[in-house]
C-alpha cells in the first residue's frame, strides 16, 4: 500500500478508534438483536426492499456511466419488482436471471476520471475517498429513504437500513476480528481495492498503468 494514499493515516486511525466504540456500544448489539429476533423471511423482505431503492439511484448512474446494457437490466428489475414484487419486498428479478448492478455517484466520478484522492475514515460512516465523500451529497440528495417529507418516518427508515446492513456484515465482521492482525490495514486496502474494482466494474488497469490518488486519466473509464 502505497502511503499517498493514505497520508492521513494518523487521524484516520483516531476516527477509526472511535468507530470501533460505537460499534461495539450500539451497532454490534442491536444488529446482532436484529438477526437473532427477527424472523429471516422478514429481514429478507426488508433486504430485498431497501436494494430495490436503491436500485433507482443504480439506473441513473448507470445512464450517467453511458452504460446501456446495466441501465436497461435495471430498470427491468425496478419494474419487476415494484409491480410483482410487492414493492420490492420480494426480488423477482433475481430468479428469472436480471443480477442486481451497484452504481453509485463515486463510481460516476471515477468513471469520468476523477481520482480517488486521499483514503479517509469517517466518524460513524467509515471507510471512504475524497471522492467517494463529495460524491455522498448526490447520494444522499437523491436517496429515495433519505428524501421522504416526513422526518420520523425517514428517520425510522434509515435506522432500519443501518442496522439491517450492520446484520449482514456480522459474518464479514467476526472473520475480520479473527484473521486481521491490524484491522485498520485490512479494511483500507481491501475498501481502496474493492472501490477501485467497481470502477472500472472488475477489471482494472495493474498498478504500474494507474496511480489511483492522483493521475488517473481523464474521461470514460474503459469498461
Amino acid at each position: 500500500m502505497r502511503i499517498k494514499e493514505d497520508p492521513l493515516e494518523p487521524l484516520n486511525r483516531r476516527i477509526d478508534g472511535f468507530n470501533e466504540v460505537v460499534d461495539s456500544v450500539f451497532l454490534k448489539p442491536v444488529a446482532i438483536a436484529y438477526r437473532e429476533f427477527t424472523p429471516g423471511p422478514v429481514r429478507t423482505g426488508v433486504d430485498n426492499f431497501f436494494g430495490n431503492l436503491g436500485d433507482v439511484w443504480t439506473l441513473a448512474n448507470s445512464m450517467l456511466q453511458l452504460k446501456p446494457v446495466a441501465a436497461t437490466q435495471t430498470m427491468m428489475r425496478l419494474t419487476i419488482n415494484t409491480t410483482l414484487g410487492m414493492g420490492g419486498l420480494i426480488d423477482l428479478a433475481t430468479d428469472v436471471g436480471l443480477e442486481r448492478h451497484h452504481e453509485d455517484f463515486g463510481q460516476t466520478l471515477g468513471y469520468w476520471g476523477v481520482p480517488p484522492g486521499p483514503y479517509l475514515v469517517l466518524p460513524i460512516m467509515g471507510p471512504s475517498t475524497v471522492r467517494d465523500t463529495a460524491a455522498m451529497n448526490a447520494d444522499r440528495g437523491h436517496s429515495v429513504v433519505a428524501r421522504r417529507p416526513h422526518v420520523p418516518t425517514r428517520n425510522s427508515l434509515l435506522l432500519l437500513q443501518a442496522v439491517e446492513t450492520r446484520a449482514r456484515l456480522l459474518g464479514a465482521s467476526a472473520i475480520l476480528d479473527q484473521a486481521a492482525l491490524d484491522k485498520y490495514s485490512f479494511t483500507r486496502d481491501a475498501y481502496l481495492q474493492r472501490r477501485n474494482n467497481d470502477v472500472f466494474d472488475g477489471n482494472p488497469p495493474t498498478d504500474e498503468a494507474v496511480e489511483p490518488s492522483s493521475s488517473q486519466p481523464t474521461g470514460p473509464q474503459a469498461h
